[in-house]
């Protein structure tokens, strides 16, 4: 079957003339449709209410700039409410922007309207890896159309989009992979460190957005507008079908992983195919972890986001288990043997609160009928299968690059906020559990220093001689917290650098007069700190500080 024309699908804006795409960009930077000089338009609150679906504080903001002819901002603030608020624009007012309305219209971007013209896409600024200036159209939100949304509609940039990419890695590598690439996000962030990206989408809207987008920013992008393929492979196809038996070095997916429930006689036209991949239960998030270490070349990482269900209390040495100590159980038995992996949840949700999330999401809730129908569907589903809670967060996959015994596992609910971009934290994780496997039972040999982040806090009460809680705390990264026995604290407060592990343990052991199996307790707790990253090996900081890290 020949490939479909993605630079002209219904729906979504024409990509069929660089040149006329290209002149549209320097027309928005000329207007200063840039995501610095929008937001000191709005004003931070503005902002924030945007961020989330309000756009009254921001409309508000603009009625000075929209009704003063002549004013030097009066053409931005037409394109903010255009493209950004959803809004009719009078045409004077467009005028005085460096964009010429029969471009927009061209392109597929505004349609006629009563007292001027309307977008039919949202299309806002966003910043590059490099600081550059992109465009990224995509299909209206909640706030900009009345209804719910179009079952196909395309997803704009949102928080999940941003956290994949704040949370892959981000070294340089030959091919990547995009798998539901959406409208394209993900693939901007690869191009500024991979050779060549390969971006799939069950969507051919989706699709023709994506190629939009890129075409759009493709001098920012470092692609040449009329040899695309040399850096970007479109393809469309469900999940891993358009790339079987290929290899890739990196691989990021925000893949349609909402659980949803399943109707008789459904078709693909009663999903959000964007969320919804159509499968009953945590069914595409397993499959996929299951089958993604097909296409990882060795050495190769994959970076993906997801739900899974927490089924039913299982019953623990006779206690019943809660869904935050239980969450992990069916997670950890999807991952094929041999295969790292890491697994971040986020975010646990009740049954209840899953269900009104994303009913919210697409505007679901504005017909009232529908509304408790869909609810009671979610609902009557979770109980089906015994479901108590839904997690969400970050999963991150590896194929070891050499054989070895063993595989890395690590399963965290981290609730607290944390600090962003994740990714450089992540990858030193991975450096400092590759060096506890290659040293074995060695690692004692070396000398450790405690993170520059890393801060000790001690609690005791009035009058007590000694503390009654030691806790190290991080500043960067995942920020976690641990407390610590006062022998590992000890432990700590001697890595200068000076000694080696080993040797520090031994000048505790003839301290406090151990015995018995203290040494092999501490040591353990000290082996925790160094792969949490509380204590550091310092040949891992030295090898960091060489590579500029």
């Amino acid at each position: 079957m020949p490939a479909p024309d993605l630079s002209r699908v219904p729906g979504t804006p024409r990509s069929d003339d660089p040149a006329r795409l290209a002149e549209l960009h320097a027309g928005l930077l000329r207007t200063g449709f840039t995501h610095d000089r929008v937001a000191a338009l709005l004003g931070e609150a503005a902002m924030d209410a945007l961020a989330r679906d309000q756009v009254v504080p921001a409309l508000r903001a603009l009625d000075a700039a929209l009704g003063s002819p002549g004013r030097p901002d009066r053409g931005l603030a037409g394109l903010v409410v255009l493209f950004l608020l959803g809004r009719t624009v009078p045409s004077d007012v467009l005028a005085e922007a460096s964009v010429d309305p029969e471009l927009l219209a061209l392109l597929g971007l505004v349609e006629p309207a009563e007292g001027g013209l309307r977008t039919t896409v949202d299309l806002r600024p966003h910043a590059s890896d490099d600081g550059g200036e992109l465009y990224v159209a995509s299909d209206l939100g909640e706030s900009q159309r009345p209804g719910a949304l179009r079952r196909d509609h395309v997803l704009g940039i949102g928080q999940a989009s941003i956290t994949l990419a704040q949370t892959t890695d981000r070294r340089p590598v030959g091919r990547a992979l995009d798998l539901g690439t959406g409208c394209g996000i993900q693939a901007f962030h690869l191009l500024a460190h991979a050779r060549h990206v390969t971006a799939t989408d069950v969507s051919d809207r989706a699709l023709g957005f994506a190629r939009f987008n890129l075409l759009l920013n493709a001098r920012e992008l470092g692609i040449d507008p009329d040899r695309l393929e040399d850096r970007v492979s479109l393809r469309l196809g469900s999940l891993l079908d358009p790339v079987r038996g290929e290899r890739f070095d990196l691989v990021v997916s925000n893949p349609p992983f909402v659980i949803t429930p399943r109707l008789e006689h459904e078709g693909p036209e009663d999903r959000y195919t964007y969320r919804d991949g159509g499968l009953p239960g945590d069914r595409i998030v397993s499959g996929l972890v299951r089958e993604l270490p097909e296409v990882l070349a060795p050495g190769a990482t994959a970076h993906l986001l997801g739900n899974w269900e927490v089924l039913g209390t299982e019953d623990v040495e006779g206690r019943a288990v809660p869904p935050p100590e239980r969450w992990m159980r069916r997670p950890e038995r999807w991952v094929p043997d041999g295969i790292d992996a890491w697994w971040i949840q986020r975010e646990l949700a009740t049954p209840e609160e899953y269900a009104e999330t994303w009913l919210r999401d697409a505007a679901e809730s504005r017909d009232q009928a529908h509304h408790e129908q869909a609810y009671r569907a979610y609902l009557d589903d979770f109980a089906a299968r015994g479901v108590q809670a839904v997690g969400f967060g970050m999963i991150r996959l590896r194929r070891p690059a050499a054989a070895r015994r063993g595989a890395l596992r690590r399963f965290e609910h981290v609730p607290h906020p944390v600090q962003q971009p994740l990714a450089p934290s992540l990858a030193a994780t991975w450096d400092r559990a590759d060096w506890l496997a290659e040293h074995g039972d060695d690692w004692p040999a070396a000398r450790l220093v405690a993170a520059e982040d890393v801060t000790e806090e001690r609690h005791q009460r009035p009058g007590a001689e000694h503390p009654g809680v030691i806790l190290l705390r991080q500043g960067a990264g995942l920020r976690r917290t641990v407390v610590l026995s006062s022998e590992a604290a000890g432990f700590a407060g001697a890595c200068d650098g000076e000694l080696s592990a080993g040797q520090i343990l031994g000048a505790l052991a003839a301290l406090l007069g151990w015995e018995g199996g203290e040494r092999e307790r501490v040591a353990e707790e000290v082996r925790h700190l160094v792969l949490d990253g509380f204590l550091v090996p310092e040949e891992l900081v030295a090898a960091r500080r060489d590579v500029g890290g």
